[in-house]
């Protein structure tokens, strides 16, 4: 049985060459600061889900989200024609991008633990 699928080693290949494309070649500012943290391919690998943050925003800031989004659609061809020199595949897969929360929500109950934990220093200090 093969430790991977095929599906597997096509995603984590796009996104190798997807983050090296957002580095080195597209130079879209709603761009700037993109992370891909994963792809997650169908079995037929013709729909690829595309998982991404951004650095370095303000809390406050909500726009980054579309803005991001926008410069994703601006530069699909681009992406869509690089990758396809460099996969070799058969089928481009379509791409559909979506953001990761999973980075605010670590952050958010992160701050809720360190906040308790000095809670928790500061009621010990009291009762000393």
């Amino acid at each position: 049985m093969k430790p991977f699928s095929r599906a597997d080693r096509v995603s984590g290949q796009i996104r190798k060459k997807l983050s090296e494309l957002l580095y080195k070649e597209i130079k879209d500012p709603r761009l700037n600061g993109v992370l891909i943290t994963g792809v997650k391919m169908s079995r037929d690998l013709r729909l690829a889900t595309i998982y991404f943050t951004k650095t370095q925003i303000p809390p406050e800031d909500t726009q980054y989200r579309e803005e991001a989004m926008k410069g994703f659609q601006s530069a699909l061809s681009f992406i869509k024609r690089t990758l396809a020199q460099s996969l070799g595949l058969r089928y481009m897969p379509d791409f559909k991008f979506h953001y990761d929360e999973s980075f605010e929500y670590g952050a958010r109950i992160e701050s809720v633990l360190k906040a308790l934990r000095q809670e928790e220093h500061e009621s010990d200090n009291s009762t000393s």
